[in-house]
């Protein structure tokens, strides 16, 4: 025969004093270690995580040169981007033309259809597409073609003598403007 189990063995042992303080100075220095890591990895993830909404002005040449503008002129601006730690320096298409009130107005080079490069045509005196044959008027109105809207004009200001855009990247195949991150 065999003896019943002795109801000492299977029962579990009741925690004492001294295991319940080490769980508690091990929860203790956990918390505190936590506590401690947490600005230094936010400090050194902050970069990866930010959204940079900060754009800044580039110069596209001093307003004087572009005061008898008979045609669209196209200018290269410099924008910089931050990717995460990076900082990328970027030169960007931009055309200088005139609305119907003569104002200088920067319009981007990118076409809204699928992001080719514009160019202007002297001969046609018009914006022509060489992708998908899209037509702009010096002002980038869309004339015609399969692209969704006008030239997308960007923001432009004169300080101290010096036109000044601020570049923005657009999404194409829409018919509204729309800005991109």
């Amino acid at each position: 025969m065999s003896e019943p189990p002795c109801p000492l063995a299977t029962a579990p042992a009741a925690p004492d004093r001294r295991s319940f303080l080490t769980a508690l100075l091990a929860a203790g220095t956990a918390a505190m270690g936590a506590v401690l890591a947490l600005p230094v990895i936010r400090f050194t993830l902050h970069p990866v995580f930010a959204k940079t909404t900060e754009k800044s002005w580039s110069d596209v040449g001093a307003a004087d040169e572009f005061a008898s503008l008979a045609a669209p002129t196209k200018k290269l601006v410099t924008i910089e981007q931050r990717d995460g730690w990076r900082k990328i320096v970027l030169e960007k298409p931009v055309y200088v033309t005139k609305d119907a009130h003569g104002e200088l107005i920067v319009l981007s080079a990118v076409c809204t259809h699928l992001g080719c490069t514009v160019p202007w045509n002297d001969k046609e005196q018009k914006f022509i597409c060489p992708c998908h044959l899209g037509i702009f008027a010096p002002d980038g109105t869309l004339l015609g073609g399969p692209p969704p809207r006008s030239m997308d004009r960007l923001d432009s200001k004169i300080e101290a003598g010096v036109l000044k855009t601020r570049y923005q990247f657009f999404r194409q195949l829409v018919p509204t403007k729309e800005e991109l991150a």
